[in-house]
């Protein structure tokens, strides 16, 4: 049996290949991977985010963008649903090399690994002080925070208050839920009858 092993593209290879792209793709450091669209739950949770971001941070050095831009961990490419800079960039940059916070609001589908691998990215990139991880079904969080030379974990709930003092601001956490009703899934006229 035959089997043919692909080439490991560059990241070079990536980035030119990616601009002639309609759909935007991650980089695993091997291959492009396809991103795929979300829930009405998932865009409601990342839009209040950046408006909450934009508000608290108007008129201070540090910007929050979505995930029209990239950000780069070694030869890795991710497009997180958020995230800080405290840097200038560009007018024409796509991709950031220093976040300072980073953001992904969970799916069933990249969960494990917006948990494990990116995690592990994201602490490798000196300039990322925090990264949230947002669940999409409850009010709560994952929240790693750079401390000397650790990277500690803490389990944020409904009533918790998101404070980021590398970039100055804080905000509820149930700020991000707003507009998702939580305690319904999905339509009631789909359900099976009881037995």
């Amino acid at each position: 049996m035959n089997i043919t092993l692909r080439k490991p593209w560059t990241l070079e290879q990536f980035l030119a290949w990616e601009e002639r792209q309609e759909l935007k793709h991650e980089f695993d450091g091997f291959l492009p991977e396809a991103m795929t669209g979300g829930t009405a739950a998932h865009e409601t949770i990342k839009v209040n985010l950046i408006t909450a971001l934009t508000n608290r941070l108007r008129g201070k050095p540090c910007r929050p963008y979505g995930s029209d831009l990239k950000v780069q961990i070694e030869n890795k490419v991710r497009y997180p649903d958020a995230f800080v800079v405290c840097s200038p960039v560009a007018p024409r940059n796509t991709l950031v090399l220093d976040p300072v916070v980073i953001f992904e609001v969970l799916s069933p589908s990249s969960g494990l690994k917006d948990r494990i691998v990116k995690n592990q990215e994201y602490q490798s990139l000196p300039s990322v002080r925090r990264y949230v991880m947002l669940e999409q079904d409850s009010i709560a969080a994952t929240m790693f925070e750079r401390s000397g030379d650790d990277w500690v974990g803490h389990i944020l709930m409904h009533d918790a208050v998101l404070r980021m003092p590398e970039i100055g601001i804080e905000f509820p956490l149930a700020e991000l839920y707003e507009g998702i009703d939580l305690a319904s899934d999905g339509n009631p006229e789909e359900w099976p009858d009881a037995p």
